[in-house]
């Protein structure tokens, strides 16, 4: 009796606890990935999963740095020469207009997942993307330029802002061409002034580096908008005379370079600055055989008759040393083929003397006289047979 009556009761408890559960929902509280949610049972067995907006923003608040080298959930892949990283769509695009733009076209076109970014190298993309994941400036100056160029391609403007400090806080003869060219190419302003500023203050030791050598070769269009602002830009540090200017065009001119006397005539070098001797640039380009050179001289309108102390010209330095290319290029400039020395000897004498048969053509073919006589009444043809020149003796024998 006992038995069946405590049974009952049971029965009873347990039915009353049933219809208050269906009646009144029980929260029960659920963790998933750091976000606390709550789900209430309902009256239907349906979940309902409400979240409270401050508590999960709080909870999802993740270190995104940690996330740059993880495989789970990447949606992208970048591919920078033998460098492949992944990265998280959505970081990318919220940070650089320029990558929201490559998924927007990605999306319409039906791409891949991957892009291959051909402009920027691995090692500069991975510092491109922990700054994207961590808003941290990396803090490597020697990539400093490699980096500048890289936030202006994608669109970080506060990257590129550091970069450009840390670009000019290490300035120097080496580093100023290239900074400057990368400032020019790049629109950083500030880079800009500085380092057109540096180049002028020391431009005789700038034009003699490698740097400047490489950007000329490199980015030659660029190197001459660079050249013009240092011919323009006012600066507080103390200008080359024109002495010291027409020094350097000398020695640029000697030494064949034509990216500094490109450089030296858009700064007003004078293009006639003669040495202790009374030769001009033109004279050493032509007795060098540097034949772009003089011809960069000339187009900026060096004297091309000009005479040195012997009165030679440049015809006959060429001449002399037997370099043909610059005697039809001085020749096709208006030189006097047949200009004397204080000897009376022609460049055609001099060219015969030394026994430069092209020389010599060139300057026949210019219309040099064969038959002019120097001081002691010889002409090219006597100083061929005198020297021993057959092949002179039957080019100027020939008629």
């Amino acid at each position: 009796m006992l038995c069946r009556s405590f049974s009952w009761f049971i029965r009873i408890f347990v039915a009353v606890a049933i219809f208050t559960g269906f009646c009144h929902p029980v929260p029960v509280t659920e963790s998933y990935t750091g976000v606390t949610v709550h789900t209430l049972t309902t009256d239907n067995s349906e979940s309902l999963t409400v979240e409270r907006v401050q508590e999960a923003e709080k909870a999802t608040a993740v270190d995104l740095g940690a996330l740059l080298d993880a495989g789970d959930g990447a949606v992208v892949t970048l591919l920078a020469g033998d460098t492949r990283l992944v990265a998280h769509r959505a970081v990318l695009a919220a940070r650089s207009p320029v990558f929201a733009d490559m998924f927007r076209r990605v999306t319409v076109e039906g791409s891949s997942s991957q892009l291959v970014l051909s402009g920027t190298e691995g090692p500069v993309l991975r510092q491109v993307l922990a700054y994207l994941y961590t808003l941290q400036v990396p803090q490597l100056p020697s990539m400093a330029p490699q980096l500048l160029v890289a936030a202006d391609v994608y669109g970080l403007s506060v990257l590129k802002a550091h970069c450009e400090q840390q670009v000019v806080a290490q300035l120097s003869v080496e580093t100023a061409a290239a900074a400057g060219v990368i400032a020019i190419r790049h629109s950083a302003n500030r880079l800009k002034q500085a380092a057109v500023a540096f180049i002028k203050a020391h431009l005789l030791r700038v034009m003699a580096t490698q740097g400047w050598a490489q950007a000329v070769v490199n980015d030659p269009q660029t190197v001459v908008v660079l050249t013009h602002l240092i011919a323009e830009t006012p600066t507080d540090t103390r200008d080359l005379s024109g002495e010291e200017k027409g020094k350097m065009l000398i020695a640029a001119a000697k030494e064949g370079s034509v990216s500094k006397v490109r450089t030296l005539l858009v700064v007003r070098a004078d293009v006639d600055a003669k040495d202790e001797n009374q030769q001009n640039p033109l004279h050493w380009a032509a007795a060098r055989g540097h034949v772009e050179v003089a011809r960069r001289l000339l187009e900026d309108e060096a004297d091309v008759n000009a005479r040195d102390r012997w009165q030679n010209t440049p015809l006959h330095q060429a001449a002399w040393n037997g370099h043909a290319p610059v005697v039809r290029l001085l020749a096709a400039s208006f030189a006097n083929h047949d200009a004397s020395d204080e000897s009376g000897n022609t460049p055609l004498h001099d060219a015969a003397r030394r026994g430069h048969a092209d020389a010599a053509t060139a300057l026949l073919e210019a219309g040099a006289d064969r038959e002019v006589r120097n001081d002691n009444g010889d002409t090219p043809l006597d100083l061929a047979k005198r020297n021993n020149h057959q092949r002179l003796v039957d080019i100027l024998g020939s008629s």
